[in-house]
């Protein structure tokens, strides 16, 4: 089977390297960012700014490898990378939740940019905390790591 996706837009960033950069955007909730919906997508813009955050589906560009085993930015054990949120994984797909700032034409800024420069959209969901958010405590190996995510930033070990 052979899936094909197309952009629907592009994410503008101040991050040009993997290196350095926010590993969750809950860990740079101020960081801004854009992203420049390709005009053959505006008309599904409409309303998009009656939502604070939005989920955005990206393709971690990249990112080279593909692995299953990974040691992921916020351990230093081996896990499977579908118990991670590493981009080394099989079609790199990200997620990311922003929120939304304003609407400029086909431009949507947001803050909680955790993406590189020229990153392509896949799709923009809106978040619905009815919908979308549930309570657990059962988080597995990211429970004991969780106090270090403002800290931590990426490297080059999964570009």
């Amino acid at each position: 089977m052979t899936i094909s996706l197309r952009p629907i837009g592009i994410v503008h960033s101040r991050f040009t390297e993997v290196a350095g950069m926010p590993i969750q955007t809950a860990g740079a909730p101020d960081e801004p960012g854009r992203i420049e919906v390709l005009p053959e997508f505006a008309a599904g813009l409409k309303d998009i700014e009656g939502f604070e955050y939005l989920i955005l589906l990206t393709h971690m560009h990249r990112a080279s490898k593909e692995l299953l085993e990974v040691v992921p930015f916020l351990d230093t054990e081996t896990h499977g990378v579908f118990a991670t949120r590493a981009p080394a994984r099989p079609n790199r797909i990200g997620l990311s939740i922003v929120r939304l700032v304003s609407v400029e034409g086909c431009t949507l800024h947001f803050t909680g940019n955790d993406m590189l420069d020229e990153t392509p959209v896949l799709d923009i969901k809106p978040y619905v905390p009815r919908f979308d958010a549930r309570g657990t405590d059962r988080v597995g190996w990211f429970a004991a790591r969780l106090d270090q995510l403002p800290k931590v930033r990426s490297d080059d070990r999964m570009a």
